[in-house]
Order: C-alpha cells, then sequence, then structure tokens
C-alpha cells in the first residue's frame, strides 16, 4: 500500500523483522563496512569505541541501504516515471544509484550550494539535477513540480518507511558484529538513520544507551525531545552539512522514548574530531559523521564501557595546509 505519491510499503511503524528483511534485500547491492577500533581513541576518552565505516558504503556513505531499499521495494507502478528525491547530497547519489539499478530515471533536486563533491557523485550515477535555492521550502516545491511533470515518485531522505528500515541495517550489523555494546551512537539530521538505528538497536538489545548526536548550531532534535514538541530546524551554517534538515513528525514519534539523549556538539570540535580521525585511524570521514566523536570530547555524550560508533560517509574534498 502506498501513501500519497510516496514510495514505500507503508508499516505502522518499522521493527526490527523490517529491517532484517530490508537487509535480505539490499544485501547484494551494498557493502557490509568494517568495525574498525583504534586503541588511541579508547586511551583517550578511556572507553572502548568500535566504529561502522559506512565511509566505505557504496556513493561512500549509508545513505546507499534506505535509498536502495526503498527503491527496489516500490512497486512497477510507483515508479513508471521514475524516482525523484531532494537532497544536499549522499542521499541524492543513493537515489540516482538505486534508480540506475532498478533501471528507471532519476530527477533529484540539490540546493545551489551542495557540496561538488556531492553533486558529482550525483552526475556519476546519472542523476539528472535540477538545482534551487537553498531552502527547505524551495526543494520540496521543485521535487513536487518534477513529480507533477515527469510521473516520477518521491523517494522522501528520511520521512519514508522503507527507508528507515534500510538505514536501520548499519545498526543491525554492528551489532552482530560486536553484540556486548553497551551504547550506540549515530549523528541525527532528519533522523532517517538514528531512527532505523533506535528500532534496530532497542529491539535486539534491550537495555542499550541509544545517543543521537548533532551540531550545537542545528540542534532542533534536541530541542524537540527536550520539549516534547517538534520544533523546526532554524537556518544553519553547521559545517555538519548533512545534518541541516530536521525531524519530521514520523522520525520524532520513533525517536521519542528510544533515546539516552541528544548530545550538542560544538562547531569548532566538529572539524577537530574529523582531523583526529583522519589522522589516528588513516580513513576519511566527512563533518556529520564526526558529530558523535565531537560531543564525545566536548563531554556532552557521557557514554562509558562499549560504545558503537556509526560513521556516515567519507564524501568530503580534504583540504591540506
Amino acid at each position: 500500500m502506498a501513501l500519497g505519491r510516496f514510495a514505500c510499503i507503508v508499516l505502522a511503524m518499522p521493527n526490527l523483522a523490517d529491517i532484517r528483511a530490508a537487509h535480505a534485500i539490499i544485501r547484494p547491492h551494498i557493502h557490509r563496512t568494517p568495525v574498525l577500533t583504534s586503541s588511541s581513541l579508547n586511551r583517550e576518552f578511556g572507553l572502548e569505541l568500535f566504529f561502522k565505516c559506512e565511509n566505505f558504503q557504496k556513493i561512500g556513505a549509508f545513505k546507499a541501504r534506505g535509498a536502495t531499499h526503498a527503491v527496489l521495494t516500490a512497486s512497477a507502478a510507483e515508479v513508471q516515471g521514475g524516482v525523484v528525491t531532494h537532497s544536499s547530497g549522499n542521499h541524492a547519489a543513493a537515489i540516482a544509484r538505486a534508480a540506475a539499478l532498478r533501471g528507471v530515471p532519476g530527477y533529484i533536486v540539490m540546493p545551489s550550494n551542495a557540496p561538488r563533491v556531492k553533486v558529482e557523485s550525483v552526475q556519476r550515477y546519472g542523476g539528472r539535477i535540477t538545482f534551487c535555492e537553498p531552502t527547505a521550502a524551495a526543494r520540496a516545491q521543485a521535487a513536487a513540480q518534477l513529480q507533477d511533470e515527469t510521473g516520477a515518485v518521491l523517494i522522501h531522505p528520511f520521512d519514508n518507511d522503507a527507508v528507515i528500515a534500510g538505514q536501520g541495517t548499519a545498526a543491525l550489523e554492528l551489532l552482530e558484529a560486536v553484540p556486548d555494546l553497551t551504547a550506540i551512537a549515530a549523528p541525527v539530521g532528519g533522523g532517517g538513520l538514528m531512527s532505523g538505528t533506535a528500532l534496530a538497536a532497542t529491539e535486539l538489545k534491550p537495555g542499550i544507551e541509544v545517543w543521537a548526536a548533532e551540531p550545537a548550531l542545528a540542534d532542533d532534535a534536541a530541542r524537540s525531545l527536550e520539549s516534547g514538541v517538534l520544533q523546526p530546524p532554524a537556518d544553519s551554517t553547521t559545517i555538519a552539512d548533512g545534518l541541516r534538515t530536521g525531524l519530521s513528525e514520523r522520525t520524532f514519534r520513533i525517536l521519542q522514548g528510544r533515546l539516552k539523549g541528544v548530545a550538542r556538539a560544538p562547531e569548532e570540535l566538529i572539524a577537530t574530531a574529523m582531523h583526529r580521525v583522519w589522522q589516528t585511524m588513516k580513513i576519511l570521514i566527512e563533518p556529520s559523521a564526526a558529530v558523535p566523536l565531537a560531543a564525545l570530547l566536548a563531554g556532552t555524550l557521557p557514554a562509558r564501557g562499549r560504545l558503537g560508533v556509526i560513521l556516515t560517509g567519507g564524501n568530503v574534498e580534504p583540504r591540506w595546509p
């Protein structure tokens, strides 16, 4: 059953069975990314860190999981005119790739200030880009216009149950690899990954602490969960460009009661954490992926014991001194 023009199998709320089913569907089309450790970072933070490296995922980010699941499970009638989305980057590339896998056109609305590395990624996968002003309203309007012109179905970056179930497969793999984690943390923007992570983790391991981390300059998730009322995102210039979006009613509802807390990360520590991973672990991550580690540096994420961290992506252009 479809909801309006949104492509997904509509679920009351995705559960562990849905996440396992999503994993079976997307497994041939994604990487099972490694879980890495760092003795240096363990000593620095006084806990055991396990990094789920989605920077090594297809398209360089976890977004390949949810987009692939949503596109592959949409009906033939739904995707007859292709698929459309709006995204600042990683979801855009993931939809372009998934559309190519399905053999349908992928129409991508991107803000005019999208990072060049992410625009080029969409182009490599054959996505048909429409640029718009860098506002949520402009993105939604441009996507709706493309739907009307092409008949394409919208695959929302996070407000979609099939996307959420696909994103939850990252936590599923992490807990299969390290079943005795005491806590798990991931960045939160629109909340698709965080919702899938919270659903998978709390069902697989009741009692595990689930932490969200977001930039202090884009803290609508923290404000929403603290107040109990969904708060709109403020215009933000955070370096973590993938986290500038706000929660939807769907993701807000899923996260309520499932999170231990939302940790705010100061802007200056996001860049510090990103470079720390580059230098210590010798892997490339983007600013959004560094936000949980930045929250650890700031002391706003007080996890202890064995902490799993989802490194969400690595699509960034390094600038060396």
